[in-house]
């Protein structure tokens, strides 16, 4: 894998000034962003999240799911600590690409869940790479990581590429009528661990 930083520049938000780290995947043409906010290079642990985009949650406020509110939930909570690292990884619908995304949803829609339809259209349930997150965050300095994840996919990741996971930080948000039959599924298939206020909602499905 040849990842290669191209560019860097401030990003004003409503939650921080944050730094955006432009990156290129020579291997598969697609650009990847980091978001930074302070010193993360001194080795001390720095708040962190792996995002993997969602145009759909991210941009166009879908309530399918809890990409978005998620994405917004980690930018407040580095904001509010004045120190992290979020990467935007472009691995639209768990890896299968948006227009497959619109096709799982319309299996979704004929009662599929989330799992069943990207099998049915002959994917993994998950085919999200995090190699990609070793060469950015050694560029950007960060060797240990507060983890802002209910995944442990992606604990286990990033520890099999030698970084330092001191703690995985719950982010539980973005629960709402539409997404119920997707967080089950996420808990129940995917072995997310959503906590308390979503366990509730995965036991009515049971």
């Amino acid at each position: 894998m040849s990842v290669v930083f191209v560019a860097a520049s401030q990003l004003p938000t409503p939650f921080a000034v944050f730094t955006m780290h432009g990156f290129l995947d020579e291997d598969t043409g697609k650009e990847h962003l980091a978001l930074t906010l302070g010193e993360i290079n001194d080795g001390a642990p720095v708040l962190g999240r792996l995002h993997s985009e969602c145009l759909t949650g991210d941009a166009l406020f879908s309530q399918r799911c809890d990409c978005g509110s998620q994405l917004e939930a980690a930018l407040r909570a580095i904001a509010a600590e004045g120190r992290g690292v979020l990467l935007y990884l472009r691995q639209e619908g768990r890896g299968i690409g948006l227009l497959n995304k619109i096709r799982a949803y319309e299996l979704q829609d004929g009662g599929a869940d989330t799992v069943e339809a990207n099998e049915q259209l002959g994917f993994g349930a998950d085919q999200r790479d995090y190699s990609i997150c070793q060469p950015m965050l050694a560029h950007l300095g960060v060797s240990a990581i507060k983890l802002m994840t209910n995944n442990p996919r992606k604990v286990k990741a990033l520890e099999g590429f030698g970084l330092r996971v001191a703690s995985r930080v719950p982010l539980q948000t973005g629960q709402n009528l539409h997404n119920k039959k997707y967080l089950a599924t996420k808990a129940n298939k995917l072995g997310h661990l959503l906590g308390s206020l979503h366990q509730a909602e995965v036991e009515d499905e049971l």
